[in-house]
């Protein structure tokens, strides 16, 4: 009797673990911002129950997602840097790039804003600002869309950032405006992670709404001809999926505290 338990023990055993292999896996390199908002918890279990596939993130800066998906170590690339986005496009990395969402970026900072940002005409005056008042600023520092953005930020003002005042933390969002919120400094993040933080940091926004703050998001294919073993197939059906009616308005409805984080560029809703 023991023996005939095991044996079927062993097969169930068997059976459900061809079962689990038999998954398919997407393989996605995204930003920390759209993990650390919560967004990817709301999409991706529609996504996976619909084709029962299992997606596994890789939440890094933008520039180590786009140079992962290079290396043909993911599907898909969803991210926030179009002018490297496109730069990885044009040397055949990827295809089928789409827009499927914006918010913006903001400056946060201590309530008491000791460098006067808030009273601040435009974003180059705002860092303009940080700078001559020596106040503190963490930069994420790690190649990321908000890294990028932030560069070219100061660039714009004709501000080369550096000093005791300039903190490059090399960490995502969410780390930074912890590190920030620790040591009453400025930084720069997107909109949807402040949103998701506001609640547990002292920090405020400071300055909004410039238009180079504006801040869009894409996904792309990793191309198949480069990386044969790319799951092209599935990455199309997730991004018909996010820049399609139901994704989008999956992404309209993501709110926290009736905030929206994002707002979907792909249909019009």
């Amino acid at each position: 009797m023991m023996t005939l338990l095991s044996r079927l023990g062993m097969l169930a055993f068997l059976v459900t673990s061809q079962a689990v292999q038999a998954v398919e896996h997407l393989r996605m390199s995204t930003t920390t911002s759209t993990e650390n908002s919560g967004l990817m918890a709301v999409l991706h279990p529609v996504f996976e129950k619909r084709y029962g596939v299992k997606i596994d993130v890789i939440a890094v800066g933008t520039g180590k997602a786009l140079k992962i998906g290079s290396r043909g170590d993911v599907d898909a690339v969803f991210v926030h840097a179009p002018a490297a986005e496109l730069q990885y496009v044009a040397s055949g990395h990827f295809i089928d790039r789409r827009t499927v969402m914006y918010n913006d970026f903001v400056l946060i900072g201590p309530k008491s804003d000791p460098a006067g940002i808030s009273e601040a005409t435009s974003v180059e005056e705002a860092l303009k600002r940080v700078m001559l008042s020596e106040a503190k600023f963490v930069s994420r520092g790690d190649d990321s869309g908000t890294h990028k953005k932030e560069i070219a930020l100061w660039q714009e003002a004709g501000v080369l950032p550096v000093g005791r005042w300039y903190i490059q933390a090399g960490q995502g969002m969410g780390a930074v405006i912890k590190i920030a919120d620790e040591i009453g400094a400025y930084t720069l993040t997107d909109r949807g992670t402040q949103i998701a933080f506001e609640d547990k940091i002292d920090l405020v926004v400071l300055y909004q709404g410039d238009p180079p703050l504006f801040n869009p998001y894409h996904i792309m294919a990793v191309n198949p001809e480069k990386h044969p073993h790319a799951n092209y197939h599935m990455a199309m059906k997730y991004i018909d999926f996010v820049t399609g009616e139901e994704g989008q308005v999956l992404i309209r409805d993501f709110r926290i505290k009736s905030q929206p984080l994002f707002y979907p560029d792909a249909i019009q809703q």
